[in-house]
């Protein structure tokens, strides 16, 4: 399975979903790779040292001659590697541009590793452009968390109408995973007034598990952990092994 982690809107727990999905998924003796599409990086630098990185998915994705596997870095976690981003993806979109294939560099380079791994978690940027595309492009499943906010479906039609697009003519196999809600405070009105909401649009597709704010999940990045090794009995950690659980039993 290739799952992307994909919403144009910054701030709804993308990264800490990759990373900690990603991690459930090491723990569950599934050979993980976690792929950083972000130029931010901060998948990246949740695992590693920045300043220790030398090749990264610029370099794989612009450069027929570098291999992912050339790039790939092992983590802390048995199980679980990362193939690197760094603030050099910014320029990712002008370098693709018009170019052929443009839309298949990811595919065509995780086509090459496929039997290494038994999951693929890619960590996508908030933009709907050329990076996301080949992160679309290449996945079985997207994953879509949604912040329990005023404006959390905000952009979603764009999003929904993007997938369609790509299920059109590149990837017809491309399979909306599940919606899960994030940064959720239970505790107020507003944000159970959204729950429902973000219920009556995506219906089956809305997760059961729900991720709640958490200052655990917000801190464990710093110390380059994930919320199993940072806060294992948190509520964050229950929440995305709850999450995970839920992955799997879809795919």
């Amino acid at each position: 399975m290739i799952i992307t982690i994909a919403n144009q809107k910054g701030g709804v727990g993308k990264t800490t979903t990759a990373i900690n999905v990603s991690a459930a998924l090491a723990q569950k003796n599934l050979r993980t790779l976690l792929v950083d599409l972000d130029p931010q990086g901060n998948s990246t630098m949740s695992f590693l040292d920045r300043r220790s990185i030398e090749g990264s998915m610029y370099d794989c994705l612009t450069d027929s001659s570098v291999a992912l596997r050339s790039i790939v870095r092992e983590t802390s976690l048995p199980n679980l590697k990362v193939a690197p981003a760094k603030i050099s993806l910014a320029k990712l979109e002008a370098k693709l541009l018009g170019e052929i294939d443009g839309h298949y560099r990811l595919k065509d380079r995780l086509q090459e590793e496929l039997g290494q791994y038994d999951a693929i978690i890619i960590d996508t940027p908030p933009t709907l452009g050329m990076i996301t595309v080949n992160a679309l492009v290449a996945s079985t499943h997207i994953l879509i968390p949604i912040q329990s906010s005023f404006f959390a479906l905000e952009g979603t039609d764009d999003l929904l109408e993007t997938i369609e697009k790509i299920k059109s003519r590149p990837n017809p196999n491309l399979q909306i995973l599940g919606v899960v809600i994030t940064l959720h405070d239970k505790r107020t009105i507003l944000a159970k007034d959204i729950q429902r909401q973000i219920d009556e649009v995506f219906g089956v597709k809305l997760f059961k598990t729900t991720i709640s704010k958490s200052i655990r999940l917000e801190e464990s990045p710093a110390y380059h952990e994930t919320i199993f090794t940072f806060a294992p009995r948190s509520s964050g950690a229950m929440e995305y092994y709850s999450l995970t659980e839920e992955i799997l039993s879809r795919v």
